[in-house]
């Protein structure tokens, strides 16, 4: 499947199924058991991603690709980085601007589109928590090589590991109907993704495990 329709699929199954779940999850509404350990590693990676990026983000200009509902872009301003939170939702972003917190407006833009898109301009870091999960490592060594003239320093993003727990349930995953179900994870081995990457350096952080929850962190320098 190409990136476009990859983005395609993902937009539909957020815009259209999925909103209110995203919504509840990344709120401090109370949740499911299994959705408790989604929220907590989604929180440790949260942080990790942070850790990769200078302490001090004054005069940085961030664009955070996937932005969601937008935790990651306030923790970042907040820090005094200037950020764009990009996500192919309208109803995710529309969440987002809500939550907002007033004094962070200044230093805050959120928009519906795409995080490739080069009218963005450059940025000296890009964070993307979970929203390159569902493509391909074809599809992600050219979206590093589309970023990399317009990144000063480092991007840091997630991919689903190549565990055998995952694997196993993306083989399943594959035999219910497509009507139904959330777009498919693509797991990948760091080390693999990494040979497949030209145009820059590519490091393996670290990964989160927090029971449904499995991530996987990675650096890109161009």
């Amino acid at each position: 499947m190409t990136y476009e329709a990859t983005r395609n699929n993902v937009e539909t199954y957020f815009d259209r199924t999925a909103t209110k779940t995203w919504e509840r999850l990344t709120s401090d509404a109370p949740v499911s058991g299994i959705r408790a350990t989604v929220r907590a590693g989604r929180d440790r990676m949260r942080d990790l991603l942070i850790a990769q990026l200078p302490d001090d983000l004054h005069g940085a200009r961030i664009l955070d690709a996937g932005c969601g509902t937008g935790a990651l872009a306030f923790e970042l301003a907040a820090r005094g980085a200037d950020v764009v939170g990009v996500d192919i939702s309208p109803q995710l972003i529309d969440i987002a601007e809500k939550r907002t917190p007033d004094d962070l407006r200044g230093s805050l833009s959120f928009s519906a589109g795409d995080m490739l898109d080069a009218g963005l301009g450059p940025f000296d870091h890009i964070v993307a928590m979970d929203s390159m999960i569902y493509y391909s490592a074809d599809d992600i060594a050219r979206i590093l090589e589309g970023i990399a003239p317009r990144l000063y320093q480092n991007m840091v993003f997630t991919v689903a590991p190549r565990t055998p727990l995952l694997m196993a349930m993306w083989r399943v995953g594959k035999l219910f109907p497509r009507s139904d179900r959330s777009p498919t994870m693509v797991p990948h081995s760091p080390e693999k993704l990494a040979a497949k990457v030209t145009s820059g350096t590519l490091l393996n952080v670290e990964r989160v495990t927090s029971g449904f929850y499995i991530s996987n962190a990675l650096e890109f320098r161009a």
